[in-house]
Order: C-alpha cells, then structure tokens, then sequence
C-alpha cells in the first residue's frame, strides 16, 4: 500500500511512522528543519508507546516527486487546507482516498471542490504528540487510534483496505459507518479542551482538581453538543458526562495541541474551534457563553507573536 503523509508533525508523523513500519510505503512531505533533519536522521517517535526510527525516511516538500497513492492522510493545519490541497493534486490517481484529520469540523467540505467528493473521506484522529525537535516527535501517554470512513456514511471496500494497514501497524481504528457522529464527538472534546489549556496555559493535571474549573469544562462541552444537535448531528445522550469523564483519565501533562501552539508563540487553530463553536451557535441560535469567552480571551493571540 501506497500511503502519502501530508504533514509530518505529532499526527502525522506518529500515524505515519507506524504504518511504514509495518512494511506500507509511506512518504512524508514536511518542510523547514523538521524536513532536513528527517532526511538526514530519519524520523523518530519517542514516548509511550517507545521509540519507533524510520530511517532511510522517503521525505519531501514536493508531493509531485511521489506520484499517485493509494491514500493520502492529510494532516496540515487548519489554515493551510486550501493551500495544501490544491498542492497534493499530483497523488491523486483514479482511485486515491484521501483522508482528512484535522482538528476541525469542516476540513472534508473544504477538500471537496478541490479534489472532488470521491477521493475525499473524513477521519479523526486521537493521540497527543508534537515536534519535539526537528526530525523527532514525541507522543504523550499510549492512546493512539484513527476513525475513518465515507462522508456518506456505511463502508467501504477501501475503507476495509485502510482499516487492515491500520491494525498491521499496531494502533487502534475504526472504520466507521457514521464518521460525522465521530467526527462531532471528537469536535466537542478538542474544541472544549483546546480552548481551555491554551486560556490558561496548565494541562488536565493542573485543571481536573479544582470543582469550578471542572463545571467549566462541562459547560464548554455542553455548548457544543447543543451546536451539533442543531445542526441534526446523531450525538449520544449521555455526551457530556462522558467529556468530563474522558479528562479525568488524561495524562497529568497532557495539553491540546493549540496550547502547545500558543505556548510556542505560533498562530492557533481558534477561528476554527472555539471560533466556529460562537459563529454556528449564532446562526442556529443556540447560546456559547463559555466559548465566547475562550474566544475573545484568546482571539488576540491567533496570529502568535506576529501579531
């Protein structure tokens, strides 16, 4: 199998990493010293789950030098979707899926008109890890698993293709029938978490024991389960207690991946968190008291320290 990282950070390095690993021909187009150094040193992933080296690592920063692939996993930020995916036209073959993991809830709408509805599918992915250093990226804990599946929903004979590769590499996933509930699960906890360790800069150990804060978390997260449920989005009854539950069992340490950003001084994904959180609660009148606050409290850091 033929597979395309797009994006070689803490997603899609780790993802990517396991998959070569277990044999699939995986490239990794990344850029800057993150690139230099993995075609000097090759591509490391420490943490949790040990160390994994993929070294010789098939890394550019031009996707015309791979060719078309079985699937691409698409794991830029959120502000470069559009860039990214006009730029990864050469992988596309006939029957290319790419999969979409980014944090958001819209980047598989925005890959659409540009590479057109049958190689898009939608993903989600769940880990934590970042670039610790060029060519070197460090996972936080032991959870490492990907949903994936067709926009329309049910499955697929490539989405059963994928799912194999994916157990050989030794991580959990999913091929789901209804990824957009998925999607929207994965939507309300990060959108949540990322708004609330990058306002006030502490990960879940420093956050989880103090009541208030906890009521806050459960609020934020009950804002955008109502968005969903507004949006006629299948969402589990019982959503919310299970948020709060989740961010109990987190590692001490661990922080979303924007407060790493922000913590960094880079620009965050916020427009299309909290942000968009505040902008569909507007439109489907639907109140976001807590993330209008996570909003405007960290809209001025969006840009990072360009700003």
């Amino acid at each position: 199998m033929k597979i395309a990282v797009i994006g070689a950070g803490g997603v899609g390095g780790a993802f990517g990493a396991a998959l070569a690993k277990a044999g699939a021909d995986v490239a990794f187009v990344a850029r800057g010293a993150h690139l230099a150094a993995m075609r000097q040193n090759g591509l490391k992933i420490e943490g949790g789950r040990g160390e994994t080296h993929i070294h010789p690592c098939h890394a550019t920063d031009d996707p015309a030098t791979i060719g078309p692939v079985d699937f691409v996993i698409f794991c830029v930020k959120l502000w470069d979707v559009e860039t990214a995916g006009e730029a990864i036209r050469p992988l596309i073959g006939p029957n290319t899926a790419v999969i979409p993991l980014q944090n958001g809830i819209d980047s598989y709408e925005r890959l659409i008109p540009i590479l057109g509805a049958e190689h898009v599918m939608c993903g989600v992915a769940q880990i934590s890890a970042t670039i610790a250093a060029p060519g070197v990226v460090q996972q936080t804990g032991t959870f490492m698993r990907l949903v994936f599946g067709e926009v329309a929903g049910g499955l697929s004979a490539r989405g059963d293709a994928f799912l194999s590769a994916c157990k050989a590499a030794g991580f959990d996933a999913t091929h789901s029938e209804n990824i957009l509930t998925d999607l929207w699960m994965k939507f309300i906890l990060l959108a949540t978490n990322s708004g609330m360790t990058a306002a006030t800069r502490l990960p879940f150990g420093k956050l989880r024991a103090d009541a208030d804060i906890v009521a806050t978390f459960a609020a934020a997260f009950a804002e955008v389960y109502a968005v969903g449920k507004a949006n006629c989005i299948a969402l589990p009854d019982d959503t919310v207690a299970n948020m709060v539950k989740a961010t109990q069992a987190f590692p001490d340490t661990m922080m979303a991946s924007m407060a790493h950003d922000l913590l960094r001084g880079g620009r965050i994904e916020l427009p299309w968190l909290s942000g968009k959180v505040v902008a569909m609660g507007r439109a489907l009148g639907v109140p976001t008291p807590v993330h209008n606050v996570l909003h405007a409290i960290l809209k001025p850091h969006t840009m990072g320290n360009a700003a």
